[in-house]
């Protein structure tokens, strides 16, 4: 019997797309001062934002995922970032980066930092050879237009949003012609389907939850990894343990504690995201003598109180995880030219 000469690994059941600055990695550029410091840093002085790491490796577990990461980050530094991400331990699949030399020889100075005619047509062209069965669950974050474009991806796909809207939307957008083209080729190409299944927003600027609300509860906010965690725990991507040991990890090299994490718990309670189940499977997870857990005392008891004080409210039903969003009257809104955040402090 003849073997085969290669064995193809098996199709993704799960995507994970992840930007990198400010979303994965802690990065400042709001002045030419940082934006230089930036560039000439070396792959172990740049930080991951606590948390990010240890979930993107619990997520890897299952091993029948990708990793997609698309980065406004220049092509210059795909050497150091690939450095960075395996000092990390990542393991990525796919990893864009963005030609802002070709933008500037182009004479292109709208792509330098726009984001819908760069990241759009990249995330639309990955999933064209994706299954069509396979899930997907985006990270981004609120410096730059992820929502809207993670969202409009999302329904594109799905086939809420038609071609008037779309065009509508990359004219408004200021996507140049050879760009536009890009979507409209990708789109046409991918079969219909419904596909994301989160969309998580890395707070960086402490732009308030309530600001993403038009675009439904598919898209969650967060101040920190640990939010993200006890979502995809509800979700079925991670199980109780896994979760614990995000955010162990979170207290012994981040300076997290136990009162500011059962904080981001509750912000999620108030917002009405429905973790009762997530509450209770982390209690059991913690009734074991396991060494590892001792680090998360006093947990236990917070999180039966949590569990109580669900039951006391009922069993509600989750809110729907998709509603019609009027992208044309959101873009002006999304691009960070026009929209500047109010600040406001995480939950301590």
């Amino acid at each position: 019997m003849s073997l085969p000469d290669r064995i193809d690994p098996r199709p993704p059941r799960r995507i994970y797309r992840w930007d990198l600055d400010k979303t994965y990695l802690q990065t400042d550029f709001e002045s030419l001062r940082d934006l230089f410091r930036t560039a000439f840093q070396k792959a172990h002085e740049k930080v991951a934002i606590p948390g990010a790491s240890a979930l993107i490796r619990e997520l890897a577990e299952q091993g029948d995922s990708r990793l997609c990461i698309v980065s406004g980050s220049p092509k210059q530094m795909r050497a150091v970032l690939e450095e960075k991400l395996k000092l990390d331990g990542i393991q990525w699949d796919e990893f864009v980066l963005k030609d802002n030399v070709g933008n500037l020889l182009r004479g292109r100075f709208r792509a330098l930092r726009g984001q819908v005619g760069y990241k759009l047509p990249a995330i639309l062209e990955s999933r064209v050879h994706a299954p069509v069965e396979a899930e997907e669950v985006l990270f981004g974050d609120d410096a730059e237009a992820d929502a809207f474009i993670y969202s409009l991806y999302a329904d594109l796909i799905a086939g809420r949003v038609d071609e008037r809207v779309l065009s509508q939307v990359l004219e408004a957008g200021g996507v140049y012609p050879d760009d536009a083209a890009r979507v409209q080729e990708a789109w046409k190409k991918i079969p219909i389907a419904d596909p994301v299944r989160r969309i998580f927003i890395h707070l960086d600027k402490l732009t308030p939850p309530a600001h993403f609300t038009p675009y439904g509860p598919r898209v969650v906010p967060i101040f920190n990894y640990f939010q993200a965690a006890l979502v995809l725990l509800a979700d079925g991507h991670l199980t109780a343990p896994q979760v614990l040991k995000i955010a162990v990890e979170m207290v012994q090299t981040a300076g997290h504690n136990i009162i500011t994490l059962s904080n981001s718990f509750q912000d999620l309670l108030r917002r009405g995201l429905p973790l009762q189940q997530a509450a209770i499977a982390l209690s059991q997870a913690m009734e074991g003598p396991n060494a590892l857990l001792k680090a998360m005392r006093p947990m236990p008891d917070i999180l039966a109180a949590f569990s109580k004080r669900l039951a006391a409210l009922g069993t509600q039903p989750p809110p729907p995880r998709v509603q019609a969003v009027d992208y044309v009257s959101l873009i002006s809104h999304a691009l960070p030219r026009t929209h500047k955040a109010r600040t406001l402090k995480p939950p301590t």
